[in-house]
């Protein structure tokens, strides 16, 4: 077995067949931080000296916390965490950021991160994390929606993203803003697996 990078882990068996297996754990999910780094590279221009508002789940959002992992890595980004209180982003990803010297915020205006950020990252709350506390998700469930009231305070420029799957946190009707960018972001996911299996096998 291979570790590279602590993104993905490569087997090969004694038929000389190669397995890759994303490093997707619980918290953190490195493969789909890559194609959201690129779908940020490719729609806004530029990753150094963005700003990005981290929206929803933040606390079991894999997503989000590789993400945000990722983009501490470039120059003078701000990150905005906008949340429910009982679904904030953990402080391992705060002290982290602090500690590389990211300048973050917490915030529960949506409206106004929206019309600062390059990029709006919705994520769904995740019911399934819930376990029995279904009261704690109904507090949680619907409180930030991006819809056509938060396009129309966003920049020109700026775009909406989102992992999927969504439930009702963006609106249909955003879906033919080209602001939005998350069918785009889930087309990338393919171009980034075949550029890691490109130099996984084959190399640069």
């Amino acid at each position: 077995m291979s570790d590279l990078g602590g993104c993905i882990h490569i087997y090969v068996e004694a038929e000389h067949k190669v397995f890759i297996v994303p490093n997707a754990t619980k918290n953190s999910s490195d493969v789909k931080a890559l194609l959201d780094v690129y779908t940020i590279w490719r729609e806004i221009g530029q990753l150094d000296g963005i700003k990005v508002g981290l929206v929803g789940d933040l606390a079991n959002g894999r997503t989000v916390r590789s993400l945000a992992y990722l983009l501490s890595k470039y120059q003078n980004v701000k990150l905005y965490f906008v949340s429910p209180d009982v679904v904030r982003m953990k402080d391992d990803i705060k002290d982290y950021l602090t500690s590389k010297g990211v300048e973050w915020e917490e915030t529960a205006d949506l409206m106004e991160v929206a019309s600062e950020c390059d990029v709006v990252y919705q994520t769904r709350i995740q019911k399934e994390r819930f376990s029995e506390r279904i009261d704690l998700y109904e507090q949680a469930r619907g409180k930030y929606i991006v819809d056509k009231n938060v396009l129309a305070v966003m920049q020109k420029h700026a775009v909406v993203m989102h992992p999927l799957p969504r439930l009702d946190e963006i609106t249909v009707d955003v879906d033919s803003d080209p602001r939005a960018a998350y069918f785009r972001q889930a087309k990338n996911g393919l171009y980034i697996r075949m550029a890691l299996l490109k130099v996984l096998l084959v190399g640069w």
